[in-house]
């Protein structure tokens, strides 16, 4: 049945066409089903008078916008591939990103023109302004016809990874992902007919398309569209009903829960809250569960979709820590590095298999082929174990593990105890070398406004909560990480105690 997708708004408008898709909260403009079609349909003709046509790259670089889903419809209509750009890189990264993908052209922003029109300089592109010269075009085309129907194996579009440990690679996303992770998602959070969210973690991420807007698309809701996060919006919409399922990172989860309107804030109104994209620590999901607010923390990849683990509301609490079970249509296991299966319990690399894997890079071809087991199970790079109830608990990235003493230390252990330090807001812990014991933990630590602890206290708390070899020999305070758009902290880029003030 994933052979073949429908043309998705195509078949929303004559579903539902009158039915609201997009509510743009800045202006207040409401976009039905119908005219989310109409608007893509005419966007297809606006590219393909350009010259795109099937297997094209059309990049994108831009905020959160109705534009974008416009043009992501659009290319599917033709059989282009999108290729959404990161906004907070700088024009040399983005030039050499536009190298990678070849577009025909590259549509963009008011607020990312300079850096666009930088990263062009050596190799000129053809602009579209989706302030002006965009919505002008389109109001004037006619519809393009489409295509009748999505090959499930055709590239949709491509997420350039987000680069915690190198070079960023274009991850091809299919039609047939999407509409797996449709069915991954939906029957994990009970998706209903017309259930809302809200659209605002970046669109060069994959959860800023696929969780949830695109399911939620897909089952005929309502996505309210932010340019970006802004917590006391977000809190506004909670509070006036009109979120019913929604998924934020770890950093939006802490920034909501420091607003000033966060203890106002009538939380149980939002019917299904999600965690992705890094580790929630456990304090946190204490905090909303203290005020009726059950955040099901989960586990998947730009390569799986992405959804792929999501820990169930009835043991959220029981279980705290694990992202729960594998979805509907993946299958996952805890594996050796050369793919054996390993008992409960044990730890090892997750891999993934299932309909809605990546089939690979853009042009990397021997990376693709280390993605991969030899009988095909997509490697994760993360460590975890399943308990004896099936239920997953990640460890961390492989390359973060370190060995002090002989003994493996996983760092997302000791980043919750120090996380459950009053003075502590956040930890990110890694290994540095020792002479003694080979390596050593260094944690980094963000603490609470108006507060401070000393190191020995620090020592002392975790000494109480861990094996002796997992305490941390360095503590190192800063005022925030340096992180993907995911709120992943990319530790390769944290200073080494010796360069730490």
């Amino acid at each position: 049945m994933m052979d073949i997708i429908t043309d998705i708004t195509a078949r929303r408008a004559a579903l539902t066409p009158d039915r609201p898709a997009f509510h743009i909260v800045e202006t207040g403009e409401v976009i039905s089903f119908a005219g989310l079609d109409e608007r893509s349909a005419r966007a297809a003709t606006v590219l393909a008078d350009r010259g795109v046509g099937e297997g094209d790259r059309v990049a994108i670089l831009c905020r959160n916008r109705i534009e974008f889903f416009e043009a992501l419809f659009a290319c599917a209509k033709l059989g282009a591939i999108l290729t959404p750009l990161n906004w907070r890189m700088p024009a040399r990264e983005l030039a050499d990103l536009l190298v990678d993908c070849a577009p025909t052209c590259l549509l963009v922003g008011h607020d990312d023109r300079q850096k666009a029109e930088t990263a062009t300089q050596t190799a000129p592109l053809a602009l579209i302004d989706l302030e002006s010269e965009w919505p002008t075009a389109r109001k004037v085309a006619s519809r393009h016809p489409g295509r009748t129907a999505w090959p499930g194996d055709q590239p949709w579009y491509l997420i350039y990874t987000s680069g915690t440990t190198g070079r960023p690679k274009g991850v091809i996303q299919t039609y047939r992902m999407a509409l797996v992770n449709y069915v991954n998602i939906s029957q994990a959070i009970g998706l209903r007919d017309g259930d809302a969210t809200v659209n605002f973690l970046p669109l060069f991420h994959t959860a800023g398309i696929n969780l949830h807007t695109l399911p939620v698309l897909m089952a005929g809701g309502l996505n309210h569209l932010l340019p970006g996060f802004d917590a006391g919006t977000v809190l506004s919409l909670i509070n006036d009903g009109q979120l019913d399922v929604m998924l934020c990172v770890p950093a939006v989860y802490r920034e909501l829960s420091l607003h000033p309107e966060f203890g106002a804030t009538d939380l149980t109104r939002l019917r299904h809250w999600a965690c992705g994209g890094a580790p929630m620590p456990d304090v946190l999901i204490e905090t909303f569960a203290a005020r009726g607010a059950i955040v099901c923390n989960g586990f998947g990849m730009t390569e799986t979709g992405p959804t792929a683990f999501l820990m169930d509301r009835d043991h959220a609490l029981e279980k705290i820590g694990s992202v729960g079970k594998p979805q509907l249509l993946i299958e996952a296991r805890v594996a050796t590095p050369e793919g054996e299966a390993l008992a409960t319990g044990k730890t090892g690399e997750i891999q993934f298999f299932g309909p809605g894997l990546t089939p690979g890079y853009w042009q990397r071809d021997g990376e693709t082929a280390k993605l991969f087991t030899a009988d095909g199970w997509l490697k994760s790079g993360d460590l975890g174990r399943f308990d004896a109830d099936g239920y997953c608990y990640v460890a961390g990235r492989i390359k973060e593990m370190y060995i002090s003493g002989g003994e493996n230390v996983y760092p997302a252990e000791v980043e919750n105890v120090l996380d459950e330090h009053p003075a502590v807001l956040e930890s990110a812990v890694t290994g540095i070398a020792d002479e003694k014991w080979g390596e050593v933990g260094c944690a980094h630590l963000i603490l609470r406004d108006g507060q401070d602890v000393t190191d020995n206290a620090l020592a002392d708390w975790c000494r109480e909560r861990l094996a002796g070899y997992k305490i941390p020999r360095h503590f190192r305070r800063a005022t925030d990480f340096p992180r993907t758009a995911a709120g992943k902290v990319q530790k390769h880029l944290l200073p080494l105690p010796e360069a730490t003030t």
